[in-house]
Order: C-alpha cells, then structure tokens, then sequence
C-alpha cells in the first residue's frame, strides 16, 4: 500500500504556528503527553496539564498553554515523519490524536446537499445501484425545497406538512429541518485516529466514503474552545439498509479519525472562522483514482453553537468535555468503476482533509479488520500518568 509522508509544510495550518495548537504525542517510556506546537519545536506541557481535557477546561486555554513553558520533545517535521506506522522508530516519539478523554460525538444531517444523500441511501436500501435514478427522480424536488430553510422555523414545519401529503417524507429530514438535530455517539473515549494514521472500513461494506468535517472542542462547561478537522468515515449501505444500523455504520475499528492539532481560541481564531471556514478533500487511489470535493461551513443548516448546545447542556452533561463532529456537505456521486455505482473507497486510498486554518488531516484506507487494534483505554493513560507522578 502507498506509503504516507508527513511534514510540516504540508501539515500546519497557511499561519503556520501563528496561532495555538495543540496535540498529543506518545513519548516511548513515558505513554501520551499533552503536546503545544510552537515556532521552536513540540513542546510537552502534560506536568501543568495531564490530559487535553484539563486543558480545555481551563478559563482561557490558549492562555494557560502559552504561559506554560514545557519541555521541549523534538522538531516538528521529525515527529511528523515518525507517525505513520510504516518505518515509524518505536524508540523515538510520534503524534496521536489530538484528544484523550472527551467524548467523541457527531452531527449528522446538517448541510441540505448531504440530507439529500440521506434520503436516496434509505430509498436504495443500500444498494449503490439504484442510487442514480432516486437521485434524478427526488433530488431536485427535495433539494430545491430545502435551500435557506431554517431548520425548527415555522416554515420548515409547513415544509414537513407538505411533504409528508406528497409522501417524500424521511426520518432524515426529520433531523435535517426539524427542531432537533441528529447527535451520536461517533467513538468511545480515547478510540480516535490521528492524522498518519489508517482509518478503517469495515469489511461487510461496498459503499462508504469520507466525511470531511470541522470538529468542535467543546468544555465540560459548554464553551467551545477551539476545533480540529475531522473524517466521520461512513458506510453508506449499512446505514441505507436501516438507519437503527447508524452504529455499525459509524463506529468501527479506526473509523474516528482527528487532527492534525486542536486550534485553540485566541487573537488569531475564532467562533467566526468557524463559520466561515472551507474545507477541501482529496481521495487519490492506487489506482490512478482522484476525487476533489469541497464543503463550505456558510452553507450549514445549523448554526455551530446551536449543535453544542444541543449536545450539552443541563440536558446531557460531559464531565471531560466532548468533541462534536459538524456534518459534512460533500456527498460524492462520481463514478469510480462501473457507471451508476458511484463512489466508493477502495483499500490504500490517502485522504487528506484540509482547510487553510485548521492544517491538514492525512490518513489511509484499510479494512477495520486490519487495522492496528485500538489497546490503549481509559487505565491504561491512568497507568502511564500516575508512573510520570512517581
């Protein structure tokens, strides 16, 4: 399989460590540490912060990692190139995903162009084929309804009457415009991929693909303290088949994959990058196989905090704060082989997911089977930390 190469020149993010990034990296003898990227190197701050979660916790992180001063670990470009596991020295330190102990969660349903996609997966029962004619036949109808509706509003509950009469009602929809957002459990705590690293398909599936996505940095208090790019790896038949099969779907062996760094909040970004941020992904196959897509944050349904406040509040509360997927708008149609079939992953594709301010998240397709087997949980950080304290 192809080979992935790391730098930081095709890692950072267009400032390159202008603004406050933060990420983990596993420092052999020592287990994960809590990691600042600065002009200078990779710094460990884990003595002033245990975990990420401690950090984001804080009354103003980006503050707190720029007072503390850490030990310096390495250069950045030769961490990057000891983290994909092909060649990786297991004597020297590499990175992981940027997260520990928040809880992984995603929207779904949260751009007009991908609900769309939803309701032709559950009108093909899974089945790649029959997803070109539901296209033509519902697409247009549906999509052309949906554009600037606000979800909840009161016009979007004359839209659901309405469709409900003509019969093109959807559980999709139901999340996509009513007042309620769709908010899921993506992976347990501590299973998330970094950029370098496989991600996983698994192997009953013969329609998935990438789900390039902003990911919220949410504290236990509520407030978002900076974001991430994300893949929400897909199978778009398991889901097709049922929408009750959302967990075979979405939570697999290295299917969360996150990174390169977390971009705290401070003078260089904000709430309003956010949302005004675009995303570009590239899938390029072994064989000769490339597929461009973009999605654009401005054209999201839901306002970002208005999805945090749906995933946290005195509703539901996360005492190690939580990452939050935001939905993607790239749903990919283009064929890849035989005509109708659309797109589909197949095994050794590099997708690399970037965005001017958050950098570039790179990994490779697997079988989830194959992957490496996620082993390090929630005792064994507890382990490595409490053996630093000794």
């Amino acid at each position: 399989m192809t080979a992935i190469a790391l730098s930081a020149a095709t890692t950072l993010p267009a400032d390159g460590t202008a603004g406050t990034l933060v990420g983990r990296a596993f420092r052999p003898g020592l287990g994960p540490s809590v990691a600042a990227i600065r002009a200078g190197g990779v710094f460990d701050v884990t003595s002033a912060f245990p975990t990420t979660a401690d950090l984001f916790d804080t009354a103003d992180p980006a503050k707190a990692v720029a007072a503390s001063e850490g030990e310096r670990i390495g250069d950045l470009d030769a961490l990057l190139a000891n983290t994909p596991p092909e060649g990786r020295d297991a004597s020297k330190p590499f990175f992981l995903s940027p997260v520990d102990l928040q809880a992984v969660k995603a929207a779904g349903v949260t751009f007009a162009i991908s609900m769309v996609e939803r309701v032709i997966e559950e009108q093909a029962k899974g089945v790649p084929e029959r997803a070109a004619a539901i296209r033509e036949e519902i697409g247009a109808i549906i999509g052309g309804e949906l554009k600037g509706l606000k979800p909840g509003s009161p016009e979007a509950a004359a839209l659901k009457k309405h469709l409900q009469e003509r019969g093109l009602w959807s559980q999709y929809l139901e999340v996509g415009i009513g007042p309620d957002a769709e908010i899921f459990t993506k992976a347990p705590v501590l299973s998330s991929v970094g950029t370098g690293a496989d991600v996983g398909i698994h192997p009953i599936s013969t329609w998935n693909n990438p789900e390039p996505e902003v990911v919220l940095v949410i504290s236990s208090a509520g407030r978002i303290v900076g974001a991430t790019l994300g893949n929400d790896v897909n199978l778009r038949d398991v889901e097709g088949r049922s929408a009750l099969l959302l967990g075979k779907a979405k939570d697999n062996n290295a299917s969360a994959s996150l990174g390169p760094f977390v971009r705290l909040f401070d003078g260089t970004f904000g709430i309003g990058d956010v949302r005004s941020m675009k995303i570009a992904l590239t899938v390029t196959g072994e064989d000769g196989f490339v597929l461009d897509g973009r999605s654009d944050m401005a054209a999201i349904s839901r306002d970002v905090e208005d999805l945090a406040r749906q995933a946290i509040g005195p509703h539901h509360q996360y005492p190690d704060g939580l990452v939050l997927y935001c939905g993607t708008l790239f749903a990919p149609i283009k064929d890849r082989g035989e005509a109708g079939k659309g797109f589909t992953h197949k095994l050794g594709d590099i997708v690399t997911i970037a965005s001017d301010s958050l950098g570039s998240l790179t990994n490779r397709v697997r079988l989830s089977t194959e992957c490496p087997p996620w082993t390090e949980g929630i005792r064994s950080l507890m382990a490595s930390l409490s053996r630093r304290r000794a």
